[in-house]
């Protein structure tokens, strides 16, 4: 062989056991993640409502960063088990459980996250069954992407259904299940699957805890995670009077 080939040949192995090493990127499958919510229907009128809703989401427990939601939206309530949705909401993602450099394996990526504008449309239906409680949601999501770190721009379209089932135990304690679907509007149709399960508090009537695990299955990886959600609907009817009052 020839001597000078061997510099050659020993950097072409070198390169290619980095190339393998970064093939592999830490997801955080394995860890147990956490998610703390907080959800809001606050009304304001009759038939109308304004709904609020804030996510932290963390790789484990709680801490290294996943994702920030932040959501609103104008509810209708057709009747007391229907109700019409159109609303906004905000993401910021950082999809690294650990940030690496493709090349060096070095820890040098400042800016991956991925910035995420949506709007969404849903229609919720409820109905109860003995003593279960249902709900079926329907969401269609106009999503519009861009990824900080490549600096790229995609536009997609996804569809959601939910059913949530919830139990009364007793006049403070229920058990509330769900599963929801997401399927993508382009290219591969399935997205991800939620599976849900929690013990809620009633703690006054218009304020409600849950603690719960959440089973987040992708077509590739599962996370699970703990839910800690407050969920307060607030009437905002008597405050809006009493203002429009003292403005007159």
């Amino acid at each position: 062989m020839n001597l000078k080939k061997i510099p050659v040949l020993f950097l072409f192995l070198v390169g290619s056991l980095f190339s393998q090493e970064n093939t592999y990127l830490p997801n955080g499958e394995n860890e147990l993640g956490s998610w703390f919510m907080y959800f809001g229907t606050n009304t304001i009128a009759e038939k109308w409502s304004i709904h609020t809703e804030a996510q932290l989401r963390y790789y484990e427990t709680p801490s290294n960063f996943n994702q920030l939601l932040l959501r609103t939206g104008i509810n209708y309530h057709i009747n007391s088990n229907a109700i019409v949705t159109g609303g906004y909401a905000f993401i910021e993602t950082d999809p690294t459980f650990t940030d690496y450099d493709v090349i060096s394996g070095d820890i040098l990526i400042n800016n991956n996250s991925i910035s995420e504008h949506r709007i969404f449309e849903q229609f919720i239906l409820k109905n109860k069954v003995w003593e279960f409680y249902f709900e079926h949601r329907y969401r269609l999501e106009q999503r519009f992407i861009q990824n900080n770190y490549f600096g790229t721009n995609d536009t997609q379209h996804r569809a959601r259904y939910r059913l949530q089932v919830s139990l009364p135990l007793t006049d403070i304690f229920f058990l509330n299940f769900y599963d929801e679907i997401f399927l993508n509007l382009q290219n591969q149709a399935f997205d991800q699957n939620r599976l849900y399960a929690a013990l809620g508090i009633n703690v006054t009537e218009n304020l409600s805890v849950q603690l719960g695990y959440l089973k987040n299955h992708f077509s590739t990886v599962d996370f699970d995670r703990l839910q800690f959600g407050i969920f307060y609907n607030p009437d905002l009817r008597k405050i809006i009077k009493k203002k429009n009052h003292r403005s007159e």
